[in-house]
C-alpha cells in the first residue's frame, strides 16, 4: 500500500510537468495552429537565467539565491519577454505563410536559441541548486513524499484553475477562446489577432518558466538541450489528448506521466531502460482506438 501511494504521487508529479508543458504547446496551437517546438527552449532559457556566464569551468550563481517570490517573478518575466520576442520577430512576419513554413521556423528558432546558449555559457552541464529544502521528504503514514512533488502538483492545480478563470471570465480570455474556435470569424467581430496571439505567447512563456523552475529544482543541472525531452513528451501528450483542446493537452500530459511511472515500476529490471518504447507503444494503441485523441475537437482547420 505504501509503495502504491508513493508511485501515485510520483506519477502525478511527473504528469503535472508534462501537463504544464503540453498546455503551453496547446495554447499556441489553439490560436495559430502552430506546433511550437521552440517551447522547450523557453524552458531551457528559464534555467539559464538563474546563472551568469563565467570564464571559469563552472557558472556563477546569479539570482538563484534571491527570495522565492522575487526569483519566480524575475524568471517568469524573462521567459515571457523571450516568448514575446520570438512571436514578434520570428512568427509574426510569417503568420500568413504555409503551416509547414511556420513549423520549420519553430525548429530553426529552437536551434538558434540552443546554439546561442552554447556560445554564451558553453556546452558543459551547469550545476544549479535552488530551493534544496524542497528535496526533503514529508513522512505521512510511512510514505515519504518530497516537498517538491507536493509543490509541483499544487502549482499545477493552481495554474490550471487560474487559466480556466482567465479564459472564461476575462474579455481577453473570451477572445482567445473565440479565436481558437474560428479565427477568421473572430477577427471579423473585432478580435485583434496581434494582441490575442501575443497574449497566448506570453502565457505560454509563463508556463515554460514555471516548468523550468520546477524541473531545475528537481534535477539540479542545466544543459542546452534540457527542454527537448520535455517538449517531445508534451507534444505526444497534446496529440493523445486531442490537438486543439487545452483540456485534452492537460489530460494527455497526465496520461503520459502516469504511464511512464507505472511502466517504470511494472517492467522487469532488465527492460526498464527501454521504458519509453513501451510508453510510445501504449500511446500508439490509444491513437489506434481514438485517432482524434481523448478529447474530440470540432474544428482544427488551418487558421491565421
Amino acid at each position: 500500500m505504501t509503495g502504491l501511494v508513493q508511485n501515485a504521487i510520483d506519477a502525478l508529479a511527473l504528469g503535472s510537468l508534462y501537463a504544464l508543458t503540453a498546455l503551453g504547446i496547446g495554447l499556441i496551437f489553439g490560436v495559430m495552429r502552430l506546433i511550437n517546438f521552440a517551447h522547450g527552449d523557453l524552458i531551457m532559457i528559464g534555467g539559464y537565467a538563474l546563472i551568469v556566464p563565467s570564464s571559469a569551468a563552472a557558472a556563477v550563481a546569479f539570482i538563484g539565491a534571491w527570495p522565492a517570490p522575487l526569483l519566480v517573478g524575475a524568471i517568469v518575466l524573462i521567459v515571457m519577454l523571450f516568448a514575446l520576442a520570438c512571436e514578434r520577430l520570428a512568427f509574426r512576419p510569417l503568420r500568413r505563410a504555409n503551416p509547414s513554413v511556420l513549423l520549420i521556423t519553430s525548429f530553426a528558432l529552437s536551434f538558434f536559441l540552443e546554439h546561442l546558449v552554447v556560445m554564451i555559457y558553453g556546452g558543459r552541464v551547469k550545476a544549479v541548486s535552488i530551493w534544496p529544502e524542497l528535496l526533503e521528504a514529508l513522512p505521512i503514514s510511512g510514505v515519504r513524499i518530497p516537498y517538491l512533488q507536493i509543490v509541483t502538483i499544487g502549482v499545477t492545480i493552481g495554474l490550471l484553475v487560474l487559466l480556466v478563470v482567465f479564459l472564461k471570465r476575462t474579455p481577453m480570455g473570451i477572445q482567445m477562446r473565440a479565436a481558437s474556435e474560428d479565427f477568421s470569424t473572430a477577427r471579423l467581430l473585432g478580435v485583434r489577432a496581434n494582441r490575442v496571439i501575443a497574449v497566448a505567447f506570453a502565457i505560454s512563456g509563463m508556463l515554460a518558466a514555471v516548468v523550468s523552475l520546477l524541473y531545475v529544482s528537481q534535477v539540479g543541472a542545466l544543459t542546452y538541450s534540457m527542454g527537448i525531452p520535455l517538449v517531445l513528451f508534451a507534444f505526444v501528450a497534446t496529440v493523445v489528448g486531442g490537438m486543439g483542446s487545452l483540456t485534452g493537452a492537460v489530460l494527455g500530459g497526465f496520461v503520459v506521466g502516469i504511464a511512464s511511472v507505472v511502466l517504470q515500476v511494472a517492467l522487469p529490471v532488465a527492460m526498464r531502460p527501454d521504458r519509453d518504447v513501451f510508453v510510445y507503444g501504449l500511446i500508439l494503441l490509444i491513437l489506434l482506438m481514438r485517432p482524434s485523441g481523448l478529447v474530440k475537437v470540432k474544428s482544427i482547420e488551418e487558421k491565421v
